[in-house]
């Protein structure tokens, strides 16, 4: 049950599925479903996922596998399978859209849903429309997901985490200010560790802290982002739900059974993810206008390191290229345990990989490429290989 004084006037939600990979996999394996699951990599891995009954034994999302096999040497852990996650990611959002056009995906699992003035078409207030939806997913598609709502997206995100799983929290008007004011200022949407410890050092640890500040002085002080902490501070956030929001970056990385050094094999397994990354361009219709290497010490250190192009691409050979570039002046004897690919600033693929007179070759390696694209769509991903591809793997944990 829920009771809340602003229950039926509130109308922006966020709706998130309850540790979804593991739940999926759960769901699939009935035998599974009072076990610790975690889904991830092997020893050398991530935890992409865990269970509710993993987490009581201390494991999160993104911890190192040894670690979380160290905290819970029972569990089972399941390699993901990103496609049967992509699909079942595919029947909620589905349903989402069932119920109001105006849904924002944040992810594969979680949502943004604008249900003002749906009430007389569904026969009832917003927060009615999503209990009959959340049940709805949880009878159809066999998994469980918590609401938040609230009067903005910020608050709406807020309040979905607070009572999983199968939650359904409320964050109005009326209250919004007291309920922020003692939470750590890491809850605003934005502030990672680097600007929470930042904050911290300048003597501000709760959101309450914040609103005693000046606009200017925040501003001043932290940049761009003091503006929304001045206004997340007051539980303003006037961004509305773009059902439409476009893609900010598109990438892939893996996870490496040893640490390595030398820069001819770590330009190895560059090369699949630069090629998935660029599937998954041409897939989208899009191209990205900077390339960004991600590469992960063994002590967990994340180094990023990015090339602003000269006209945007989706070509694989030219996302290589410029990771190449960047690799370069990282491969000083350190060692790596992990190496990903992307590309961001996003453009219609139309626009991307026009003719470049400083690099005649690029035509003839661009088109080399629609033909190598052509092959695989009729026989597979596998069915031809460029050089720089042979004897590599394909990234076991692309993200």
């Amino acid at each position: 049950m829920v009771t809340h004084g602003e229950l039926h006037e509130l109308s922006i939600a966020h709706i998130d599925c309850d540790a979804f990979y593991a739940s999926v996999e759960k769901r699939d394996r009935p035998e599974l479903a009072d076990q610790p699951v975690i889904v991830g990599g092997g020893h050398r891995g991530v935890v992409s996922a865990c269970c509710y009954v993993t987490r009581l034994y201390g494991v999160r999302s993104a911890m190192p596998m040894f670690k979380a096999l160290a905290l819970c040497p029972k569990a089972v852990v399941i390699k993901p399978d990103l496609r049967r996650y992509a699909e079942v990611g595919r029947q909620v959002r589905r349903l989402m859209e069932a119920v109001t056009p105006l849904v924002e995906p944040i992810s594969i699992d979680e949502a943004f849903l604008d249900l003002s003035g749906t009430s007389l078409l569904h026969g009832g207030s917003p927060a009615q429309t999503l209990a009959r939806l959340v049940r709805r997913i949880e009878e159809d598609i066999g998994i469980t997901a918590s609401i938040g709502l609230s009067y903005n997206k910020f608050l709406a995100k807020v309040a979905s985490d607070l009572d999983k799983p199968r939650g359904f929290a409320v964050i109005g008007q009326a209250e919004a200010l007291s309920f922020l004011a003692p939470k750590p200022v890491g809850m605003i949407w934005g502030v990672g560790k680097s600007l929470a410890q930042k904050l911290e050092n300048d003597g501000i640890r709760t959101i309450g802290q914040l609103r005693d500040l000046e606009l200017k002085h925040l501003v001043t002080r932290y940049g761009s982002i003091g503006q929304r902490l001045y206004r997340f501070s007051r539980g303003q956030d006037d961004r509305t739900i773009n059902p439409h929001s476009p893609t900010k970056s598109v990438s892939a990385e893996t996870t490496f059974d040893r640490d390595i050094a030398d820069r001819e094999a770590l330009e190895k397994i560059m090369w699949p993810l630069a090629e998935t990354v660029s599937r998954r361009l041409k897939v989208a219709g899009l191209g990205g206008h900077t390339v960004t290497l991600k590469l992960k010490t063994p002590d967990f250190r994340l180094i990023s390191r990015s090339q602003h192009l000269p006209s945007p691409t989706q070509m694989a050979d030219r996302i290589f290229r410029a990771g190449r570039d960047l690799l370069a002046g990282e491969t000083d004897g350190r060692y790596f345990r992990l190496l990903g690919i992307g590309c961001s600033d996003m453009v219609d693929g139309r626009d991307a990989d026009p003719p470049d007179l400083a690099d005649p070759g690029q035509h003839r390696r661009a088109q080399v490429e629609k033909a190598i694209d052509a092959v695989r769509e009729k026989l597979g991903t596998g069915a031809i290989l460029k050089g720089r591809g042979l004897g590599v793997k394909p990234p076991r944990e692309p993200v």
